[in-house]
């Protein structure tokens, strides 16, 4: 049976399951400071392949792929800009294979560290890369691509409109906002929430929201300014394990999986339609997750 869409199921009133962590994820499966994640879906595909499939069976409706700095212009710091294709549709498989026929693979698309502001790059640099990457996520099986960590309105945009043109792909867009000393939430650019909402919503993205930066808490006060901005958008968010504390020069991330499962319901009500995790979650707080979330009402 042909998987139907995200945006389709929230529709629904289903409120679903993404997954967690990466990178630490990685990290403990032995990957080195300045070593290529993204080289690590040919050189350690069954590492890869695991952490897809822990996460899955830890209940998540969708995973997402190890292609978060997967364009030509991070790949460039690794001299493999020239393996952008093949790194993105191999890390796509590799989840498409954990996910198998009944859930979804949404690919990850991070920043390229690049500003047109700074006249590092221009929008159609910008498209041409993220339409190579998401091209070839597609490619290599992904349903949907997740465009996250955005803080720059214009690099966003450009993504979306890339994945849009080159693929038939669900879209997806989150930025990643920090609370600012005179309060309320923006991004590093000074974006606030309802901007991003909207600006991701003109672009053509089909799933909003945020993730990285924030624990649940806080998210709960993010989903509440997108969903004013953005009434019938689904809302996406991947929350940190609480926010970093450095213990013994190591980043430790304080929210337990239970910490975690008892926002779930506030973030529900504030309007988020997916929940998962991002740094410092691991399997345990998606299962924490999955749990919350089957003891809520669904929507009407």
């Amino acid at each position: 049976m042909a998987r139907n869409t995200i945006a389709a199921e929230v529709g629904k009133g289903r409120i679903l399951v993404s997954d967690g962590a990466w990178g630490t994820f990685l990290q403990k499966k032995g990957m080195k400071s300045g070593e290529c994640p993204e080289l690590w879906c040919v050189t350690h595909r069954s590492d890869v392949l695991d952490i897809a499939g822990s996460y899955l069976e830890a209940g998540a409706d969708m995973v997402e792929t190890n292609s978060f700095g997967g364009t030509r212009f991070k790949l460039e710091h690794f001299g493999l800009a020239g393996r952008a294709a093949e790194l993105n549709r191999a890390a796509a498989a590799i989840s498409r294979e954990a996910a198998g026929p009944d859930r979804w693979v949404i690919a990850s698309m991070g920043p390229t560290g690049k500003m047109t502001a700074m006249g590092d790059v221009t929008e159609q640099d910008f498209r041409g890369a993220f339409g190579e990457q998401a091209a070839a996520l597609e490619a290599g099986g992904a349903d949907a691509l997740c465009i996250e960590t955005m803080s720059a309105v214009d690099e966003a945009s450009a993504a979306i409109r890339a994945a849009r043109e080159s693929t038939k792909c669900e879209v997806i867009c989150t930025f990643t906002f920090e609370l600012s000393r005179q309060g309320g939430y923006r991004t590093m650019m000074g974006v606030t929430p309802a901007e991003a909402a909207r600006s991701a919503l003109e672009a053509g993205a089909h799933v909003i929201g945020a993730n990285c930066g924030n624990g649940m808490e806080r998210m709960i006060e993010i989903v509440k300014e997108m969903r004013a901005a953005a009434p019938g958008a689904p809302i996406l968010v991947h929350a940190n394990a609480g926010l970093p504390r450095n213990v013994n020069g190591s980043d430790v991330f304080p929210e337990t999986p239970g910490d975690m499962a008892g926002r779930i319901p506030a973030l529900a009500a504030a309007g988020a339609n997916i929940i998962g995790g991002c740094c410092g979650t691991t399997p345990a707080h998606i299962a924490a997750i999955r749990k919350a979330v089957d003891g809520l009402k669904r929507r009407p």
